[in-house]
């Protein structure tokens, strides 16, 4: 974990373009999304998640905001959408926020794991999520959840 006087990590696209730091030193937890949505963002079996608080990257800054594109997919289900902020020279998904139905954005931004340099993953209590939809096993010892575990919810939708 961090040290008091742990400065925040370097968030980079695949071809450079695109850097930041992180809203904070750590995030506050770090797992990995087998739903079918994270398995297209990521072209892989799952996305990785490092949630840190969205102050200190929300308001983006001028120049931050410029080069980002943003793409958003709404969830009548759960009566919200997810900004996706991309690189639009390499395409990598850098960042996603949540915006509750009433256009409220939760606290925090989930950043793709793979895109902070530096990451020591093994600080971290890793988790897997929506293992119903996984394409892949994993060992049973890992910390893992069928769908999203009820102390994740931050509403009766979800």
């Amino acid at each position: 974990m961090a040290t008091s006087d742990a400065k925040p990590l370097t968030v980079r696209c695949q071809c450079g373009n695109i850097s930041f730091p992180t809203p904070a030193a750590e995030p506050f937890s770090l797992f990995h999304c087998h739903c079918t949505e994270c398995q297209k963002q990521s072209g892989s079996a799952f996305g990785t998640s490092a949630i840190f608080p969205a102050e200190g990257l929300f308001p983006l800054a001028p120049d931050l905001a410029v080069k980002l594109k943003v793409w958003s997919r709404h969830s009548t289900e759960h009566d919200r959408s997810l900004d996706c902020y991309f690189c639009p020279e390499c395409g990598s998904r850098l960042f996603h926020r949540i915006i509750d139905g009433d256009g409220t954005p939760r606290p925090t931004v989930s950043i793709k794991g793979g895109c902070i340099e530096g990451l020591d993953w093994s600080d971290y209590d890793t988790f897997h999520i929506f293992m119903c939809s996984a394409v892949m096993k994993i060992p049973a010892e890992w910390e893992q959840y069928d769908v999203l575990p009820e102390w994740m919810r931050m509403n009766e939708n979800e």
